[in-house]
């Protein structure tokens, strides 16, 4: 089974190579790495450019923001599964790839696979700084605020194919609506595998300003509307609530 991995770069060049080497050192054979730039001006593409050994297809042109780069990667895949990841992010482990393939493989049903995440000090990766325990998925998990880390989903590409990809009216919340669209309100079969699977430095594009939380809030909501979530004031409510606990968990 070969599994895609999708990463998004805009002047990436200072945590880049570190994504790049924890995507060659996993152990599954059957992997390829697609790399979408959105025409960085600053040493990405040299970085790209001395991995091509590693880098399966890649692409830099302007593009409308991450989720449209996904989208773009979504189209170069050739993978039967495919997975993000961020190019501040890394895999926890040499082996994530190849149980996520191992979960696929034994039900051939199964149209997702989801884990936990550590967020760790941009500076020091081996502090955590929050850990998300993510849990078995429910209607009512979804409900009551619940969500998978985005980072640790793995999808089959049939499911961009019949239910869409990244909505681009989203800003923040794209990855939020599709969750919600392909779990929660088409119900795809999921599996949970309990254990990290991806560590993702702190500061990402939703947390870096009380304007951009703010923004994300309503595209959450947006979201939940959109998606058949019956009571989206109250979901909205609980969603930052439920992540309290992932502090000091």
């Amino acid at each position: 089974m070969l599994i895609s991995i999708i990463t998004a770069t805009y002047n990436s060049e200072k945590l880049l190579q570190s994504a790049i080497d924890s995507y060659q050192k996993q152990s599954c054979p059957d992997k390829e790495l697609i790399i979408i730039d959105g025409k960085s001006t600053d040493a990405t593409i040299n970085i790209i450019n001395k991995n091509q050994h590693i880098i399966t297809r890649h692409q830099s042109q302007k593009d409308k923001g991450i989720y449209d780069a996904l989208n773009k990667g979504i189209q170069l895949t050739k993978g039967e599964v495919i997975g993000i990841l961020h190019s501040d992010d890394f895999y926890a482990h040499p082996q994530v790839l190849q149980k996520v393939a191992a979960l696929f493989e034994t039900d051939d049903s199964l149209m997702a696979v989801y884990g936990d995440l550590d967020y760790v000090d941009r500076k020091d990766s081996n502090k955590i700084i929050r850990h998300w325990e993510s849990g078995e998925i429910s209607q009512q998990a979804f409900e009551k605020g619940w969500m998978p880390p985005h980072p640790t989903l793995f999808l089959k590409k049939e499911v961009f194919e019949k239910y869409g990809h990244y909505d681009l009216s989203f800003t923040s919340a794209a990855d939020y609506d599709l969750m919600l669209r392909v779990l929660y309100k088409y119900h795809i079969k999921t599996a949970y595998l309990p254990e990290v699977l991806v560590k993702m430095r702190v500061g990402g594009l939703s947390n870096q300003s009380l304007k951009n939380r703010w923004i994300a809030n309503q595209e959450d909501r947006l979201a939940m509307k959109i998606n058949g979530i019956p009571n989206p004031l109250l979901t909205g409510i609980l969603k930052p609530l439920r992540k309290l606990h992932q502090f000091w968990s």
